[in-house]
């Protein structure tokens, strides 16, 4: 195993301090970023090794000079953990528009301008490898947590074309899509609209209630994700999303079936437009 250099966006909380407790124990270099004084406080007290730096990825103009200061002052970044993130839950016809904004402000842009801050410093050394942190949620969708799907969605096309445009350098880009983990996404970290529409209350009602009750105790061991993560940056032919938990295994297996019989169902349709 090489030593390497780790940028890690929210390494104060979930996969972000499970990934960079499991980097630093492994011997690599650890850049953490956090976005308040406390966090840093914080991230410095549970992880002394790492090297915290103050970044909203929201704030774009700032993050260039983030980048060139970390490599400044602690050499080449050989990898981007883009895992700065929250979800969002709420009814689609109740929650407001100013939420999928702020959901996309994060999920998105804020981890495509930290990647395209990394881009030309990867392309030009012909070496590097971004992880894009998305969810089985950007490959399966359910009731009650649309903007956060999209925005997941979204950012899983964006890697899928990110990876194709710098293979050519010897750039390797893969999405991590975790299925239910013991992390604070369902708990403190999430953000719900409150509810105002009574018919929605015999769908989405359960639903809410079943993911609050299993907040922290879920399947999904953070630690052992951090440890696939270790071993996925080491692979010279790492794939393209790499599915972590049964359940993201068992959601997203059975949608490819379903999508193959739709597929097939319309099929005649589907053909019937050319010519």
């Amino acid at each position: 195993m090489s030593r390497k250099t780790f940028f890690i966006t929210g390494a104060n909380s979930g996969f972000g301090l499970a990934i960079a407790s499991a980097a630093v124990q492994m011997g690599h270099t650890v850049i953490g970023t956090v976005r308040s004084e406390a966090s840093r406080a914080a991230l410095a007290k549970a992880l002394p090794a790492v090297q915290p730096v103050l970044c909203d990825v929201t704030e774009f103009n700032r993050i260039s000079d983030v980048v060139t200061q970390a490599e400044e002052q602690h050499g080449p970044v050989d990898v981007l953990i883009n895992n700065a993130g929250y979800g969002h839950e709420g009814v689609l016809e109740e929650s407001p528009i100013e939420e999928m904004r702020r959901q996309f402000d994060v999920n998105v842009f804020g981890a495509v301008a930290m990647a395209k801050a990394f881009l030309p410093r990867f392309r030009e050394r012909r070496h590097g490898f971004i992880v894009n942190v998305t969810s089985m949620g950007g490959m399966i969708t359910m009731p009650g947590i649309a903007y956060y799907c999209g925005s997941k969605f979204a950012l899983q096309g964006i890697s899928e074309v990110m990876r194709s445009e710098m293979a050519p350098f010897g750039v390797h880009v893969t999405t991590l899509c975790p299925g239910s983990f013991r992390t604070d996404w369902a708990g403190r970290s999430m953000i719900r609209t409150e509810r105002s529409i009574p018919d929605y209350d015999a769908l989405f009602d359960p639903i809410r209630e079943a993911r609050q009750a299993v907040s922290g105790k879920q399947l999904g061991n953070p630690a052992k994700l951090a440890a696939a993560v270790l071993d996925l940056v080491e692979s010279n032919s790492p794939p393209p999303q790499l599915l972590l938990g049964s359940d993201a295994l068992k959601h997203v297996s059975d949608r490819i079936v379903r999508l193959q019989q739709e597929i097939e169902a319309w099929k005649p349709v589907t053909v019937s437009t050319d010519g």
